[in-house]
């Protein structure tokens, strides 16, 4: 996902400002069999250096007979026409809706010959009207391909994660290019008890062609295939992937190896696939879906996204590149070149230019208004906190709010500018800072997760009785948790600052009775043995007292 900026217009007109330069989000899908409570559970981190982190909202609305929806590209705010609007549409959190349906997305481009096409709809206007129209999972895959058979479709290839509280599917689709009006998509449905990933690359290969139940395409996904010459064998053989956007060295590296470091994470049998990941073997293909060892709980699902290959041969915070205090990210340009060869950079599923994130988390025991949960986060997934956001919800908090700053902006009661002062300043001397803010994290996180236990009950117990005060309290825990989240790490910075700044590390004193004051304890860590030893090598004698 790139920035886009959300004006509410009578019309639901959307303008955009700024894009995106390179394509890099991560998704993983965890259906209701493969988690410890039963719940269905998507992630998605929309990383670019151009988005300003902030959660979306659009409360339900009615339409008289006529009306229409105008289009705008979602990275550009570039007009591409308007569609017919229906009489009503839900409410929308985020990225997930008042049915507790959640969509995410990763770019994977594709054949360039179809790039992009002729159509008016591109991919961010297909998540949010989907959103907006359908109840489940299977009819936001109808609303999604029915706008892109009518209207065609504008946008790059796509992999969609679409999930309700009952089932996960994993849609990608492509344009015909700028000839053919549409696009060819395929959908599957994870099957339950199993998880799927998807990062920028594309992952369906061959797929059911009779099992309506579990596998949706496109009537024409082979047969244009075969009209183009990228495909002449049986269909049953058919591979979405190899055809329409087949894997190069960089699709593995930059890509696959995201979702192969989420799966190795619960499935004690992935390491087999490194090769693969590392971009040795692009034979040794990663299935689209694996069996975690054990079900996950949601900290399980947070902790996925937040990797960066560390025990793996891809470890960030290992290379030279991660420097004396082991930071695990890298600046940009993701690859470079030295005398004529180009390098790379690992690109991790925590990076530092992630605007905002989630876990939408559906629950098919709870009424619609109080199962759906968007845990939401903004800036790097390893240093955010995953705040409770209800899908029904008439209000969202000032600290998440569009109009609160913007990426050129700063306000100190934006949520993401406060966050990026916190995690900016740990990549300063990550060894040491950024374990006092995942422990922060992790107690934040853990009492958000408690706390929302207590208020399901509650809600559902008020709900019975009083559905609108019910959907009021859940509304006030929301805002009230999200602008309590902005506090804590406003205090976390001001604690952090304190405390390194200048490449110290000071600790209070007591004042002893009779002192005015006392200095704080100071130490000076410094680099570190094994850091001293390579600047020795680097340089001999230069730096040797005499």
């Amino acid at each position: 996902m790139r920035k886009n900026y959300l004006y509410l217009l009578l019309t639901f007109s959307l303008l955009f400002f700024s894009v995106r330069e390179i394509h890099a989000c991560t998704n993983f899908l965890i259906t209701k069999g493969a988690t410890v409570d039963g719940s269905t559970m998507i992630t998605y981190a929309a990383d670019s250096h151009l988005l300003f982190g902030e959660l979306y909202y659009w409360p339900a609305a009615d339409y008289p007979e006529g009306s229409m929806l105008n289009i705008y590209e979602w990275d550009t705010g570039k007009y591409l026409g308007q569609i017919k609007q229906v009489a009503h549409t839900y409410t929308v959190v985020g990225n997930m809706n008042e049915h507790q349906v959640a969509i995410g997305e990763t770019t994977f481009g594709g054949r360039h010959e179809i790039l992009h096409g002729s159509g008016i709809i591109d991919y961010g206007s297909l998540i949010y009207i989907a959103l907006q129209r359908a109840k489940t999972a299977r009819e936001a895959i109808k609303v999604m391909t029915d706008l892109v058979a009518e209207y065609g479709y504008y946008s790059e290839g796509e992999s969609f994660s679409i999930s309700d509280p009952n089932e996960v599917w994993i849609m990608e689709m492509i344009s015909k290019g700028k000839e053919d009006k549409g696009a060819v998509w395929v959908a599957r449905r994870i099957p339950d008890g199993y998880i799927s990933g998807h990062a920028n690359q594309a992952r369906i290969r061959t797929f059911p062609l009779n099992d309506p139940e579990n596998c949706l395409y496109s009537k024409d996904i082979i047969s244009f295939a075969k009209e183009k010459g990228w495909y002449k064998g049986k269909d049953k053989n058919f591979s979405f992937t190899d055809t329409y956007a087949p894997v190069d060295y960089g699709a593995l590296r930059f890509c696959e190896a995201r979702v192969w470091a989420g799966f190795r994470k619960v499935n004690s049998k992935m390491d087999k696939y490194q090769d693969y990941a590392i971009g040795d073997n692009p034979d040794n293909v990663m299935p689209l879906f694996i069996k975690p060892d054990k079900k996950l709980t949601l900290q399980d699902v947070m902790g996925l996204m937040r990797d960066h290959f560390e025990g793996t041969p891809l470890d960030m915070t290992k290379d030279i590149g991660a420097g004396p205090f082991h930071n695990p990210y890298r600046w940009r340009p993701l690859t470079w070149e030295v005398d004529g060869v180009e390098y790379c950079n690992e690109r991790a599923a925590g990076t530092q230019q992630t605007g905002f994130s989630f876990i939408a988390q559906s629950r098919n025991w709870f009424p619609d208004p109080i199962g759906g949960i968007l845990w939401f986060g903004v800036d790097d997934v390893s240093s955010t906190v995953y705040t409770p956001m209800y899908c029904s919800i008439t209000e969202i908090p000032k600290a998440f709010a569009h109009g609160n700053g913007d990426l050129m902006t700063f306000t100190n009661d934006a949520a993401f500018w406060v966050f990026n002062q916190v995690s900016n300043f740990a990549y300063t001397r990550y060894d040491l800072i950024h374990p006092e803010i995942e422990k922060a994290q992790k107690e934040l996180e853990n009492k958000y997760i408690a706390y929302s236990k207590a208020m399901d009950i509650a809600a559902a117990d008020l709900y019975k009785t009083n559905k609108d005060l019910a959907i009021e309290m859940l509304t006030e825990f929301s805002v009230n948790q999200g602008n309590n989240t902005l506090k804590k790490w406003q205090k976390l910075y001001a604690y952090l600052f304190t405390k390194y700044m200048d490449g110290n590390v000071k600790t209070k004193k007591e004042i002893p009775e009779g002192y005015k004051y006392v200095n704080p304890e100071l130490k000076q860590p410094g680099y570190g043995d094994d850091w001293y030893r390579k600047i020795i090598k680097e340089t001999g004698d230069h730096f040797k007292m005499k």
